[in-house]
């Protein structure tokens, strides 16, 4: 008879981190059960229980239930089980009550020329919320475009879908690139729409996985996204599920928003930044949003809900950014 092998991972108790910000780390199980011999058909079985809901964007944000995989339903008596946990990271985010007031006291506290910043703007708003599907589709859709032009390719695209509410992955992969570019969608945005819709049918993309992954699990996965870069997941990250502690080296506005700050000669190289922005841990995505403000000029500094579409002076990050030109 074979012998029983169970290796799991308990969930850790939150940490306090700073001030007001905790880490939670849940588990996600795979089960692997391998008979030796099998006298039936070896099962496998992967479940993805549902996120927890501290008080946090998961509690907020719209999002669709992840798939669940049932690959058999028979079991063995001789069988070799191995249960694999992968954590997942559920942090107060900007749009908690009262976050983004304790990032600004930190941010403050710490950094004297960015208070100065501070003082001279109001603060930012962090309450726009749409599921992450949406938001992805509408981040390749806005590559590389003024706001307005995007904005009304935009509208034509959820009204070919019929309404925000069916911009789903279901939908948007049975649009034809005819379709598409009926509308002013470039074939190549048209591939991109496809592939994101096809790994959200295929169970590698969820809703609900993206809003309680940790940043690192869900930007490796984003970025097999055609069309998908580090900037695109990084505005992602700061601007839909509103992660606190969010650096986009690769920004024109941000760095440009550093090199005024501290009265540098040239711009800062993206390797550069992790240095320089150092001291606004834990809360580097509500620094970076004060340093597009101070990019701005002058006379258009206000408080906004920040929209990642009308951002100025993007950077092409990547090669799959540059080939979706046009």
């Amino acid at each position: 008879m074979g012998e029983q092998t169970l290796i799991s991972q308990s969930p850790t108790q939150p940490q306090q981190l700073h001030n007001n910000e905790t880490t939670t780390i849940t588990t996600t199980t795979t089960t692997i059960t391998k008979s030796s011999p099998p006298s039936s058909p070896t099962p496998l079985t992967q479940t993805t229980p549902p996120p927890s809901s501290p008080t946090s964007i998961a509690a907020k944000l719209p999002f669709r239930s992840r798939k669940t995989r049932k690959l058999s339903t028979k079991t063995t008596p001789n069988s070799e089980t191995l249960v694999v946990s992968t954590p997942r990271i559920i942090v107060r985010n900007l749009s908690c009550e009262g976050e983004v007031g304790v990032a600004i006291r930190h941010l403050r506290a710490s950094d004297p020329h960015l208070a100065r910043v501070i003082d001279a703007n109001l603060p930012p708003k962090f309450d726009c919320f749409q599921p992450p599907f949406l938001a992805l589709a509408k981040s390749i859709l806005y590559q590389q475009l003024a706001y307005k032009a995007g904005t009304t390719i935009y509208n034509r695209f959820v009204a070919l879908c019929g309404g925000e509410a069916n911009v789903i992955p279901e939908v948007v992969h049975e649009l034809t690139p005819v379709q598409l570019r009926q509308i002013g969608v470039s074939g190549r945005k048209a591939g991109y729409l496809h592939d994101l819709a096809s790994k959200y049918m295929n169970g590698i993309l969820s809703d609900s996985a993206l809003v309680t992954m940790d940043e690192k699990s869900l930007f490796t996965l984003l970025t097999m996204v055609k069309g998908i870069g580090p900037w695109s997941v990084h505005m992602f990250l700061i601007f839909s599920l509103h992660r606190p502690d969010i650096l986009p080296v690769g920004d024109l506005g941000v760095r440009k928003g550093v090199q005024v700050l501290y009265g540098l000669e040239e711009l800062p190289r993206p390797s550069q930044m992790e240095s320089l922005c150092e001291k606004w841990k834990p809360y580097r995505s509500v620094a970076s949003w004060y340093m597009w403000r101070l990019a701005e000029p002058r006379g258009t500094r206000s408080s906004v809900t920040v929209d990642p579409s009308q951002l100025p002076n993007r950077l092409i990050d990547t090669v799959s950014d540059i080939n979706g030109l046009g």
